[in-house]
């Protein structure tokens, strides 16, 4: 008895099966109209079955280029990549939309998502930063290109994040060279750190430390000049007191000729 239950049971479920790949094969028949088809492969994404709505939004762009759901069918072959994490592929598509169909209501948004996918490629801040130098670039380009934007808050969100994690990096690197001694090599990284990370909350301690290894490689004028600057821009900054401290050393330098 258990024997037949249990072949029935498979019967029926091979049953259901067949039916559903019978059902699927009907909904997305080769003679779809392409309303129709467009219709389910948005269903399909809004339900999270990213991979059925990629395929079929690929069917409707490869065969029906020109037609007024053209640039709705590449955004959201995009985001049917986007929601597979496959997030290169989904910014090549979003790029794909921005270079052919500017005119279209989902530019600005592809623009967006296309340094949202290869932010979500950013790895922490102390390995390679490739990614995330990338995903800078695309969110600048959205604001260059659409000031009126509504995403333009978002963006300028994600971006300063991206910022954050780049300008960490390269402060980390710098600080690095300096507990090591290597003070010339410091100097010139906080230098660099400050021409494109000015507005960081690393920018206070990166202008006191560079004053440091100014002081250290004998460039006393010159760091005289950035502790002047550090105390006129940082006046209640945790570092205040030893710049004062620096000031009278360097001065005191150049006045007895390093004596």
């Amino acid at each position: 008895m258990k024997f037949r239950f249990g072949s029935l049971l498979k019967l029926i479920i091979a049953i259901v099966l067949l039916i559903g790949l019978a059902c699927s094969s009907t909904k997305f028949a080769s003679n779809m109209p392409m309303e129709d088809r467009f219709k389910a492969a948005i269903e399909l994404l809004e339900k999270g079955d990213f991979l059925r709505a990629k395929n079929q939004f690929t069917i409707l762009v490869l065969n029906y280029p020109g037609t007024h759901i053209a640039d709705k069918a590449q955004f959201y072959l995009a985001e049917s990549y986007f929601g597979l994490k496959e997030f290169i592929l989904a910014a090549a598509e979003y790029q794909k939309l921005v270079r052919n169909y500017p005119q279209s209501e989902f530019v600005d948004d592809s623009q967006y998502k296309v340094g949202l996918s290869y932010y979500e490629l950013s790895p922490g801040y102390a390995l390679d930063q490739n990614y995330t130098q990338i995903a800078v670039v695309e969110f600048q380009r959205f604001l260059e290109e659409f000031p009126t934007s509504d995403l333009r808050p978002k963006v300028e969100e994600m971006m300063s994040t991206a910022r954050y994690k780049l300008a960490k990096k390269e402060f980390k690197s710098a600080s690095l060279y300096n507990r090591s001694g290597n003070y010339r090599a410091a100097f010139i990284y906080y230098d660099e750190f400050l021409k494109t990370y000015y507005d960081t909350e690393f920018a206070e301690e990166a202008l006191f430390r560079k004053g440091e290894c100014q002081l250290q490689i004998e460039k006393w004028e010159d760091a005289i000049i950035t502790f002047e600057e550090f105390a006129k821009k940082y006046p209640e900054s945790r570092f205040i007191q030893l710049t004062y401290e620096n000031l009278d050393i360097l001065r005191n330098k150049i006045a007895t000729n390093g004596k």
